[in-house]
Order: C-alpha cells, then structure tokens, then sequence
C-alpha cells in the first residue's frame, strides 16, 4: 500500500492531520515531530478554526419574524469539527464561544456576550462540533452518504440546544421557537450538507491521489 493510500484510510485520522502534519524533528535519531511541535501545530488549528467561525458569523442573513438569522457559522463549526477532530474541534468551538462571551463582536452580525437569544445555537455549535469529529475519526466525512450523515447528527445537536434555549430566551413556547428557529432554516441546512458532501470525499480522493501533504 503506498504512503498516500495508507494516509487516506488510516483510522482515526482527520484532515487536518493529513493536509496539516507537524514538522519531523531535525535530528537524524527521531523521525516523529516532537511534542512541542505537535502542541505548536494544534494550537495554531484551534486558533484558526475559531477565526474561521467568527468570520463566516458575519455572513449573516436576517430571517423575517426570527431573531435567528442565517449564516454561516453552523457551517464553519461543523467544518472544524469533522476537519480538526473531536478535541481539537471542541477547543476551538470553545475558543470562539469564550472570546465571544468575553467581548469580542464576532458572534452573528457582530454580536457578543450571552443574553442573546441565539446564543444556544452557538452552545450546539461546541457540541456538535466534537460530535462531528469523532465520527470522523471514524471515516464519517469520507462517503457522501456517511458525510451526509455526520452532518445531520452535527445540526441535529445544534437545534436541540439552540430551539428549548431560544423558547426560554425570548419567552415563547416550544412550537413558536420550532416555528422560528428551526423551519425556515432547513432549507439551508440541506444546502450546507450538501456542500459537505461535495467537499470533503472530495478532499480525501485529492489527498489520495497526491499524496499526505501538499
């Protein structure tokens, strides 16, 4: 089996491991990258999937008679968890919840802090995005069908948070918060799927085919 091929069908690695491997020590007597290296590699993945959240965030469309808009920060988190692994993704789902409660304008149309009521949408967000990385680590970002479905369990984690916190944020019952938080944006979850489904077995055939780094 070549290098390229044993990359692609290792268990329990991600892409990021892949596309994103720490450097090698210099030193002739080790060939695996050191811990510090390692550390330094995470570090920078968690920090950029945080960033990557918060910048698709701003890609914010309102919802008529929702307090929800759409963007593209379930998208982005979903990404980060099936990308970055469980651990990895939660910490910069963390990251980006923490530094938003703290201040920064970086949740959905530049907003901050918690008493908003889209807030439990980004309490999902951490969720799901640990969810979506361990069934990655189980080759659940690598068939269309397996993709598709490590999508739907990652929104489905999102909306059981994010619609009872929204009904109790803003004061209304279950089915109005079901009415305003979760049906108008089916439409654009199945969008967002299907781009994943598109995308990421696509990253793993070109992962394949030119080898474990770029």
């Amino acid at each position: 089996m070549s290098t390229a091929s044993a990359a692609t069908v290792h268990p329990g690695t991600v892409l990021a491991d892949v596309i994103f491997p720490a450097r090698r020590a210099r030193s002739a007597a080790s060939s695996a990258p050191s811990s510090r290296q390692v550390l330094a590699r995470d570090a920078a993945l968690v920090v950029g999937g945080a960033a990557l959240t918060g910048l698709a965030a701003q890609l914010s469309v309102p919802v008529p008679g929702s307090p929800v808009p759409v963007t593209g920060q379930t998208f982005a988190a979903l990404l980060v968890g099936t990308s970055l692994g469980a651990r990895r993704g939660f910490l910069s789902l963390a990251l980006y919840t923490l530094l938003g409660m703290a201040g920064l304008p970086w949740f959905a149309e530049g907003s901050s802090g918690a008493a908003m009521p889209s807030f439990g949408y980004v309490l999902g967000m951490l969720l799901a995005s640990a969810a979506v990385g361990a069934l990655a680590r189980r080759g659940g970002d690598r068939g269309v069908l397996r993709t598709v479905g490590t999508m739907a369990v990652g929104s489905a984690i999102i909306y059981a948070v994010g619609v009872p916190y929204l009904a109790l944020a803003a004061d209304i019952s279950l089915s109005q918060a079901v009415a305003a938080g979760l049906t108008p944006f089916l439409i654009g979850d199945a969008l967002k799927a299907a781009l994943a489904m598109g995308a990421l077995p696509t990253a793993w055939k070109l992962i394949g085919r030119r080898g474990p780094s770029f």
